[in-house]
């Protein structure tokens, strides 16, 4: 019995011990007392840039079909598909022997025909001679004249019928009529083409590209108003964000606006020119260029001139079934919801058209431990990355 009690004490004892341990640990992990810190950051105006964006698709400035233009057995495909061609390169030779045969036809019947013709100024020239002595007779030297007209008319004939051939022979030659990107052959060597056989291949140009978008009539407007004395459509700079999100490093202007309105879409089309120079790469291998033709890109239009506008971080603004809104604190350092109207906005900065004033505090950091009416600790918020360097907005 007296074990038993012995033990228990023991058991107790090492209770109290291994609390009053725990205790002094609880108590260092309780919150201190007092507001909830919070980061903020100052309303201010910052000079952007302003864009629009839209989502574009590139195109070549020139696309040519490949097709034959005489009918023959294809003996040789000269290019590499996906490569690059100048313009002029041989890109398939044709059969040639019975195209070169018939030049050789045609030429001898223009020898034919000369001679023919010389013949004929031979005759007129001796009826002439004749027509003023008793032997010589007008319709002798009438009938000699119209036979000299019908062989020079034969000679001429000739000559064009061996220009013909000459070019049928020509067209054996299947040449690229652009500098551009050549696709795939959608012919095979021993083939017959013909004219009216289907595209052989098909050739993209490479430099400059043009990039085309449909934009709101209202839009249209706006930047028609916006740029009229700035330059006009032409001042607008374009600039393109690739499919892997990365921005393209070439700028382009505008270049075209369409003259009709889409009854379907209300949308008008325009168009940009941007360079598309080669990849930087090793000499063996093929030229590679960041746009390629039918790709998708988002557009985004620049203005002419930074403005300046009031903006926070676009981590501040919060959003509800009301629209956006931000926390303020004010003099007392009560927390404030105030609902705000955003411009322009970028992932790391928002423009705020209405709702703030200069100067005024934005919690940025601490927004899940605050509510309306709440006293709070502030103190300096840290910036986002990216945030001081963020100097176009979009919408």
């Amino acid at each position: 019995m007296m074990r038993h009690v012995l033990i228990g004490r023991r058991l107790a004892m090492a209770t109290l011990c291994l609390l009053a341990a725990v205790a002094p640990q609880a108590r260092a992990q309780r919150p201190p007392g007092g507001p909830p810190a919070v980061g903020i950051v100052r309303v201010a105006r910052r000079a952007i840039t302003e864009t629009n964006e839209f989502v574009g698709r590139i195109q070549a400035t020139n696309r040519v079909e490949i097709v034959a233009r005489v009918t023959a057995f294809l003996e040789k495909q000269a290019f590499v598909e996906g490569a690059e061609v100048k313009k002029g390169e041989l890109l398939y030779l044709l059969e040639q022997p019975p195209f070169q045969a018939d030049v050789e036809a045609k030429r001898a019947a223009v020898a034919q025909a000369k001679a023919q013709l010389e013949n004929a100024n031979i005759t007129l020239g001796r009826a002439q001679a004749l027509l003023h002595t008793p032997a010589g007779q007008q319709s002798t030297v009438d009938n000699a004249r119209a036979t000299q007209l019908s062989d020079a008319a034969q000679v001429l004939s000739a000559q064009a019928q061996l220009e013909q051939s000459e070019i049928n022979l020509g067209y054996t030659e299947i040449r690229s009529p652009i500098d551009g990107r050549i696709g795939r052959t959608s012919v095979t060597i021993g083939n017959v083409v013909t004219p009216s056989s289907r595209t052989l291949t098909t050739i993209v140009s490479q430099d400059p590209m043009w990039v085309v978008f449909p934009v709101s009539e209202r839009t249209v407007i706006d930047l028609l108003h916006k740029y009229a004395t700035k330059g006009g459509y032409n001042a607008v700079v374009i600039r393109l964000r690739l499919p892997d999100g990365k921005m393209y490093g070439q700028a382009g202007k505008l270049d075209f606006v369409d003259n009709t309105v889409s009854p379907t879409t209300d949308t008008v089309i325009l168009r940009g020119t941007i360079p598309n120079p080669p990849l930087p790469l090793p000499r063996d291998q093929q030229t590679i260029r960041a746009l390629t033709d039918g790709e998708f890109v988002t557009v985004l239009l620049e203005g002419v001139e930074p403005v300046e506008v009031l903006s926070i971080p676009r981590a501040a603004v919060l959003s509800d079934q009301q629209g956006d809104y931000v926390f303020t604190v004010n003099s007392a350092n009560k927390v404030e919801q105030r609902r705000v109207q955003l411009g322009q906005s970028t992932p790391m900065l928002a423009t705020v058209l209405s709702g703030l004033k200069d100067g005024e505090e934005v919690i940025l950091d601490g927004l899940q431990r605050v509510h309306n009416g709440q006293v709070v600790s502030p103190g300096p918020a840290a910036e986002p990355a990216g945030q001081a360097a963020a100097g176009a907005v979009n919408q």
